[in-house]
């Protein structure tokens, strides 16, 4: 395994060092990518407007969405799962290997991938390269999944994909053991839409672990791993070690890492995969980083340590140091991607690296959908994801009176999520989203009045009902200027509420 150094450009690099100190025992909330070769392209750029789609204009479209949706909802869901790539190695056979038409990037991790996944989209962008973008799950709309040129596809695209591949989709059913998977398919699909259009590069987030998910039928030439937390432990592991075994299947030889700041035993198992596949790496902290960061009005000001040097100057629209390390992440695996640190000890040039973190979202990351009173929405799910949402929040916004709203889905760390948010929200109103995964808000209350205690709890079942009980809350004791809303605990609850409050 052989290491990048950094180069000694001058004294900023003393300055670099000890912020990087500074920070070691940051909470984690990067993405893990893998990129390949590249192509350049005539023409791209970032998407305009909202970048969620809303439900289709035209009846005829907006049913056969539906009906797409209705026969994909007959698969497994998610959050079933065959540890195998058996079935999507199969599909991707009889489709001719879609996958391997373009270079891929290749994202997992614990927080943090979508938005990492949408910062590198936006970096290949700027540089003139066409992309595909694949993320889960989505905010509103199932079409957000699969992205081109940082915009979702159309409706009518979507369907389209699906019945071409369909017929190949009930081949492999009927030969296989077990039907694919929903996830399964959904891959299926972005990998043929991304041969169809064609792209230069594809930004591929992983859905659960790495070694055996659906996407892992990539050989991404960069692979980014995240700082690591406990999430998923029924299926991944239970300590950040083990759940590192299974991300640290997208690490592929002759590979380049770029190695977030991570746990211990995390590390110790990524770097040794490292080893076994002579990959090469470089490591937040020492070879790329947050060098400065500093709140802005609608985001924050940065200067990032690339493995080419130095960038200053870089405006970020989102907010939160973890979105700043997002960044540092994204623009090292785009420079690896270029070869930047191995072939080439060039930097990119900034005024397009500016350009392109300038036009980055996030929907439901961290994102205001509404003022006085202000609501925030973020869709942090676990303890880790939480405490990093709690600090950005109080960074950010600086609330006189901050009123959560909760709703979360079974089988998550629900009293760790609600510990980390205890210190910041004055009350919490508990609710529970439409998914037939959803806690119900009775279960969520009981152990929210645990852990904030009965006179802070209120519980809404409805989630328009909660929305405006807190929103009504934030505003009371004449504290109306300071007051603000935090939507949180689940993707789906975010991606309800965002639909709500829009359209409200």
């Amino acid at each position: 395994m052989s290491e990048q150094q950094p180069e000694s450009h001058d004294d900023s690099f003393d300055e670099f060092d000890q912020i990087v100190a500074e920070e070691s025992d940051r909470d984690p909330d990067l993405a893990v990518i893998a990129a390949g070769s590249r192509t350049l392209r005539a023409q791209a750029g970032p998407p305009l407007g909202d970048p969620v789609p809303d439900v289709p204009t035209d009846p005829e479209v907006a049913q056969a969405l539906r009906e797409v949706e209705q026969e994909l909802s007959g698969r497994w869901g998610e959050t079933k799962l065959e540890p195998s790539v058996t079935r999507i190695a199969a599909l991707m056979d009889v489709l001719g290997e879609p996958q391997r038409a373009y270079p891929s990037i290749h994202v997992t991790g614990t927080n943090g991938k979508t938005s990492t996944a949408r910062m590198i989209e936006a970096l290949l962008n700027a540089f003139e390269l066409r992309t595909g973008r694949y993320t889960s799950p989505h905010v509103s709309s199932v079409t957000e999944r699969i992205s081109l040129d940082g915009a979702p596809i159309t409706a009518e695209r979507f369907v389209e994909t699906y019945h071409d591949i369909k017929p190949y989709v009930e081949m492999v059913d009927a030969a296989e053991e077990f039907r694919l998977s929903f996830f399964e398919v959904l891959t299926g699909m972005a990998y043929a839409a991304f041969a169809d259009a064609p792209v230069d590069a594809a930004v591929i987030e992983v859905g659960m672990g790495g070694t055996w998910d659906a996407t892992n039928v990539i050989d991404a030439a960069v692979a980014v791993v995240t700082p690591i937390s406990l999430d998923h432990t029924d299926r991944l592991g239970s300590t950040p070690g083990e759940i590192a075994q299974e991300k640290g299947g997208v690490i592929k030889q002759g590979a380049t890492v770029i190695l977030a700041q991570q746990p211990v035993d995390a590390a110790q198992v990524l770097l040794k995969k490292a080893v076994e596949v002579d990959a090469t790496v470089a490591r937040e902290g020492m070879e790329f980083g947050v060098v400065t960061r500093e709140i802005a009005v609608g985001g924050q000001q940065l200067t990032l340590r690339g493995l080419g040097g130095e960038y200053d100057g870089i405006f970020l629209p989102l907010y939160g140091a973890h979105m700043a390390h997002n960044a540092a992440v994204a623009l090292a695996a785009v420079e690896a991607f270029f070869g930047i640190g191995a072939d080439h000890a060039r930097a990119l040039d900034v005024d397009t690296v500016r350009k392109a973190f300038a036009s980055v979202t996030s929907p439901g990351r961290m994102e205001v959908v509404r003022r006085s009173p202000t609501v925030v929405l973020d869709a942090a799910h676990n303890p880790a994801g939480a405490l990093v949402t709690a600090e950005a929040v109080t960074e950010a916004f600086g609330f006189s009176r901050l009123v959560g709203v909760v709703g979360a889905s079974e089988g998550k760390d629900v009293r760790g999520v609600l510990e980390a948010f205890e210190p910041i929200f004055a009350e919490v109103v508990v609710t529970e989203n439409t998914s037939h995964r959803a806690m119900s808000a009775d279960e969520l209350a009981a152990v929210a009045v645990e852990v904030f205690g009965v006179d802070r709890v209120q519980v809404e079942p409805r989630l328009d009902d909660a929305l405006e009980a807190a929103i009504t809350l934030a505003e009371e004791e004449a504290e109306y200027g300071g007051a603000g809303v935090l939507v949180t605990g689940s993707v789906i609850t975010v991606g309800e509420a965002r639909l709500l409050l829009k359209r409200g």
